[in-house]
């Protein structure tokens, strides 16, 4: 029996959810404080911001609730709860049995939207700082 797309994406979504919420206890309850930070190889030897950097402290801020803090540090987590959780809850919710509400289906224009936000992000930012000096 051939799956469909959505099926596999949402075994992934599973175990990525799974995976992410215990390494995320085990690195809050027992690692937070003991590992070292490690600089951005591009920020600290180049100059410039990584197309990545942002993203920890955006995924710290949209915890706290600070949405549009989380947005303005790297619009592509928020970007990623909103698509990749409207997904698995459609998905969810319809697997469970309430049939009237359909699971999201995957669109490859969802990847091209996250490509274009890393690279508008990464141009802003690196525009912000190398033209005006405006660190983030």
């Amino acid at each position: 029996m051939k799956k469909e797309l959505e099926d596999q994406l949402f075994e992934i979504g599973l175990v990525f959810l799974a995976a992410g919420s215990g390494l995320g206890a085990l690195y809050y309850f027992f690692l937070r404080g003991w590992l070292p930070e490690i600089p951005c190889f591009f920020l600290s030897v180049l100059g410039i911001y990584c197309p990545g950097c942002g993203g920890t402290r955006a995924v710290i801020a949209l915890f706290q609730g600070r949405f549009l803090l989380s947005l303005w540090y790297h619009p592509l987590v928020l970007y990623f709860v909103i698509i990749a959780g409207g997904f698995m809850i459609t998905q969810g919710l319809h697997r469970l049995g309430i049939k009237r509400i359909q699971g999201w289906k995957f669109h490859s224009w969802y990847l091209y939207a996250a490509v274009a936000l890393i690279g508008c992000n990464f141009l802003i930012k690196n525009m912000l700082r190398l033209i005006w000096g405006i660190t983030i």
